[in-house]
């Protein structure tokens, strides 16, 4: 990682964890027994990178990423939201996260369902609020919600977790191109669609045309992507203590990107999606120097 882009990623998660700590700030109707597990979860680490993107893409479009600051949050809430859910024991049954024990070790499944539900709803209501600030029209407060929910929801993230369950035990049946296709349609659900999402939501909140928005999201899916298939090599040749987890994903009997093409193979597709993502910011010169370093940081970082 760059100075730079050090410098940059610590300033918005200053910006974004201040605002969530107002977000989920103690008041007579939040359940302190929910609140402590949202705040567990969403204040246990991590890269802050989907808020770094609503701010980086506002201010691509000429927004101080200021004020788009309660969607930023709102991002990270239903990254969260997600991660909460993933670790339960009907899904992943993951014991630590960020070298934590997971919510549900700590507060039991019920609360923590019930954190990843809150976490969920506060976000929508962290963005609405948003638009409201910035008195969107209604048109564009609309798209605004509808961006992140279609990103969040059942043609984006949650059906990529829908499509990777089915996937599990049948995809090693299937030959190595329609192997890909179904692990590339996964990931691009999964992971990709929440961050396309992040970046065109802040280029909604800055009222940016069709084109910028179109090639702020052709980015995001890019970075996605790759940003997954890093994982999967940092699942295979990374450090555990500096994951944070214990296991892998071959040890599951997963397919991944490494599975199918090795470790060189894999980071060679992730930096040719890096490349494909720096194509898509020409048009917004200096302004999108954040993007260009974020996308050349997510297949090099460590953990």
């Amino acid at each position: 990682m760059t100075p730079a882009l050090a410098r940059a990623l610590e300033r918005n998660t200053a910006l974004v964890d201040g605002t969530l700590d107002r977000l989920l700030a103690p008041t007579s109707d939040f359940p302190e027994t929910v609140r402590k597990a949202m705040r567990y979860s969403l204040f246990a680490g991590g890269k802050r990178l989907r808020p770094t993107l609503v701010l980086a893409a506002a201010e691509c479009c000429g927004l101080s990423p200021r004020r788009a600051l309660k969607t930023a949050a709102a991002l990270e809430m239903i990254h969260t939201y997600s991660l909460i859910h993933d670790d339960l024991p009907a899904m992943d049954d993951d014991d630590l996260r960020r070298g934590k024990p997971t919510n549900h070790k700590v507060f039991g499944e019920a609360l923590a369902i019930l954190a990843g539900d809150g976490l969920l709803t506060k976000a929508f209501e962290a963005a609405a609020e948003n638009a409201a600030d910035l008195r969107l029209e209604g048109r564009r407060a609309a798209e605004l919600v509808r961006v992140v929910a279609l990103g969040a929801g059942v043609e984006g993230m949650v059906g990529g977790q829908v499509a990777d369950l089915a996937a599990e035990g049948q995809a090693r049946r299937l030959g190595k191109t329609a192997a890909a296709r179904a692990l590339e349609a996964v990931h691009r659900r999964k992971t990709g669609a929440l961050i396309a999402a992040s970046l065109d939501a802040g280029a909604i909140l800055a009222g940016a045309s069709a084109p910028r928005r179109a090639a702020l999201r052709a980015y995001g899916e890019s970075v996605g992507l790759a940003f997954q298939i890093a994982d999967d090599v940092l699942d295979v040749v990374g450090d555990k203590a500096k994951l944070g987890k214990r296991g892998s994903d071959r040890d599951n009997g997963k397919l991944t990107y490494v599975a199918l093409y090795g470790v060189d193979g894999a980071r060679a597709k992730a930096r040719a999606l890096a490349e494909m993502a720096h194509a898509q910011l020409k048009s917004f010169g200096r302004r999108a120097a954040v993007l260009h370093e974020l996308a050349d940081y997510v297949i090099e970082r460590e953990k």
